[in-house]
């Protein structure tokens, strides 16, 4: 796949900036949760402030690597919430642990928050879904008195302006409706319905928020001295398990929990009981 200023659709001028895809402000819960089910994901705005961007940057740039971390070209850090109060307050954002909640229930919980930093050189290439729970002959999933539930899905937090050489996330909008999986590298450059990969630029401090069916993707990271800052923040039904590596020996901080407030103690797994406890 090769990237360039000049594929279609794209506008990203130097003083100017205009995004490709429907747009939501924060509080526009009803109106994000439908474009989950129209879509597949909702592009959020102003999130997050310059100063906050600022300190997140910072804080994954104090990361030490533990675990399942890894390092190279691309950085990725794993239960970031577990590390600095700076990450945990990032669990649940005004407005889109909302989102969550409305889509997800009351009682969802987080299975991973994850850092990441993308160097010049960075190919995350790799058109795929996350998570399909229920595969379906595609007429079934397209008929619109169909409506597929919301299991899993994660908020990217852009940390940096996210122009088309800094490897954005692409995506094919309503492709959660094709009712399969597509799985990590299969396909190079797939289409659905006549639908092809588009990229999400986007500013410091936008989110986008997607449901794990929906097909989409990494790319690469072509500038020749920046590097891109993201968090993700991966939510879920209650009874989807929560995925904190190194798993078996993993242990809460006990520095995090003293700090967690209720509704963060809850995504962090801290429920009622229910009928399988």
């Amino acid at each position: 796949m090769t990237l360039t200023l000049d594929t279609p659709h794209v506008a990203m001028a130097a003083d100017a900036f205009e995004y490709q895809q429907k747009t939501f402000v924060l509080n526009d819960t009803a109106g994000m949760a439908n474009a989950l089910h129209e879509d597949g994901f909702a592009l959020i705005p102003n999130v997050l402030s310059a100063d906050e961007c600022a300190a997140l940057r910072a804080a994954i740039d104090r990361l030490k690597p533990f675990g399942f971390d890894r390092l190279g070209n691309t950085d990725h850090f794993k239960c970031v919430f577990n590390r600095e109060k700076l990450f945990l307050d990032m669990i649940d954002r005004p407005g889109i642990l909302e989102l969550a909640e409305a889509t997800m229930g009351q009682q969802c919980h987080i299975i991973g928050e994850t850092a990441w930093r993308s160097h010049p050189g960075h190919n995350g290439w790799s058109p795929h879904t996350d998570r399909v729970f229920v595969e379906m002959p595609e007429e079934f999933a397209t008929d619109p008195r169909v409506k597929l539930p919301i299991y899993l899905c994660t908020a990217h937090f852009y940390l940096n302006d996210i122009p088309l050489e800094m490897a954005p996330t692409w995506v094919i909008p309503g492709s959660h409706k094709s009712g399969r999986a597509l799985p990590w590298g299969k396909e190079s450059e797939p289409e659905w319905q006549g639908k092809k990969l588009e990229p999400v630029l986007c500013k410091a401090g936008d989110v986008l928020f997607f449901r794990s069916e929906v097909w989409h993707t990494g790319s690469k990271n072509t500038t020749a001295d920046q590097t891109r800052y993201l968090l993700q923040v991966h939510y879920s039904h209650r009874f989807i398990a929560q995925q904190f590596s190194p798993y078996l020996t993993f242990q809460l901080s006990p520095e995090v929990m003293e700090t967690a407030s209720p509704r963060q103690r809850r995504l962090l797994g801290e429920h009622p009981g229910g009928s399988y406890d």
